[in-house]
């Protein structure tokens, strides 16, 4: 079981909400950095340990200060989120940049930082080395296919998905790579999302080590790190557990030693890219109720919709929500939370049991530090929600404004009409 707690009191939270105004996504600084602390803690074996946040799960750029200042690197996949992990200060090899039908621009200033560029197919390597020149180090997202029969919805089937070097393939794309200049050589792959079991990460790492022993054997191209990818899950439903972070390090120090030492590969620096398992859990989505409805079902509508988190409406996605002050009481009301966008989705819970609620009470949604402002978007014309920080300090610092209508209207030229 894993408890649904919040790091702020119902008065606390209160007066947040007066000064700063519903919604918001407020982020729990002190126990973001306590979780990466935990991550590099669990792999301290692991020679040149590297974590690169996956930047897409929450790209504001003082959280990414926040993991730089832990020795975190950046994992990017767009030209925007090369620029971000640039301003707080990560260049070089902090940044792996992996993408996919990847415009020139983006290969261009990924080479210019000097970033791990990480390519998704063999045809890539001839229009990466036309456009920005083959860099010094080059890194391969390797498809396992139907090797790896397992997915999920997320990302799908490793066969099925649009990402990613096939097996008879990825030989040739090291050999090719190198006679254009490549010396220095990364393996990536990236084959789950959200998955709670830490097993199946132990026989990821056990398919890669094993693929980098064949590299050398059959290419004599010798990897100088592993990039494990992420998809370590969180857990949303209280009745889930977290992964076990210490088991998972040493059982994946175990394949290691098994695999990589005695084929004459160590040290072989390993790395990840996780994202949701490192702010995910320490971010809320608060916001305000603005209507009861009762007709066929009850209804609590709220100043949140799913511009501000996606994942319920897309994915049918649970997200915990706790009604601020009434922690204590009897789930003895069932309600749907609904937004306020014209599409039936657009609801946080549906069916789901909570204390009685009423007209001005504030809302907390669970589990939205990664993949829930992020995802936001502007349809309806709805304006995306604030960020705010809650400091190690305790202090709380507004990290991110809301959008206003002059944003939504900033791309038209209304005086063409």
């Amino acid at each position: 079981m894993t408890k649904k707690s919040l790091p702020f009191s119902a008065d606390q939270l209160e007066q947040i909400a007066e000064e700063f105004g519903t919604p918001f996504h407020i982020y729990d600084q002190k126990a973001i950095i306590d979780n990466v602390r935990a991550l590099k803690a669990a792999f301290a074996w692991a020679p040149g340990f590297k974590e690169y946040f996956a930047v897409k799960a929450t790209p504001n750029p003082y959280i990414l200060k926040t993991l730089a200042a832990e020795g975190i690197g950046a994992d990017c996949s767009s030209l925007p989120e090369l620029i971000l992990a640039e301003r707080v200060g990560l260049v070089g090899e902090e940044i792996v940049f992996s993408s996919n039908d990847t415009p020139a621009q983006e290969y261009i200033k990924a080479k210019e930082l000097g970033a791990i560029i990480n390519l998704d197919d063999i045809s890539h390597i001839d229009f990466l080395d036309r456009v920005a020149g083959m860099p010094e180090m080059i890194c391969f997202r390797y498809n396992p296919g139907p090797l790896r029969q397992e997915g999920n919805s997320i990302i799908g089937k490793p066969e099925d998905a649009k990402y990613g070097v096939a097996k008879d393939q990825i030989f040739d794309c090291y050999l090719k790579a190198q006679k254009l200049g490549a010396k220095r050589f990364g393996l990536h792959t990236m084959v789950i999302s959200n998955e709670l079991d830490p097993d199946y990460f132990v026989e990821t790492a056990r398919m890669m080590f094993e693929l980098a022993v064949e590299l050398k054997r059959r290419a004599n191209i010798r990897v100088e790190f592993i990039d494990l990818g992420g998809g370590i899950g969180i857990p949303y439903r209280p009745e889930q557990e977290a992964v076990d972070l210490n088991y998972l390090g040493r059982e994946i120090e175990k394949v290691y030693n098994k695999i990589l030492v005695p084929a004459g590969l160590h040290p072989l620096k390993v790395a990840m890219e996780c994202g949701r398992m490192i702010t995910g859990p320490y971010g809320y989505l608060v916001t305000r109720v603005l209507h009861k409805k009762e007709i066929y079902k009850d209804y609590i509508g709220v100043d949140a919709c799913m511009a501000d988190l996606m994942r319920p409406g897309m994915y049918g996605a649970y997200h915990h929500i706790t009604v601020s002050g009434k922690e204590n009481a009897p789930c003895d009301h069932m309600y749907d939370v609904t937004g306020s966008l014209c599409e039936n989705n657009d609801k946080f819970a549906i069916d789901r049991k909570l204390p009685g609620i009423e007209i001005g009470d504030l809302l907390v949604i669970h589990d939205t530090g990664a993949h829930g402002h992020a995802m936001g978007f502007n349809y309806n014309g709805k304006l995306r929600s604030k960020e705010l920080l809650l400091k190690t300090d305790g202090t709380v610092e507004m990290i991110r404004r809301a959008e206003t209508i002059e944003d939504y209207f900033a791309t038209l030229d209304f005086s063409r009409l």
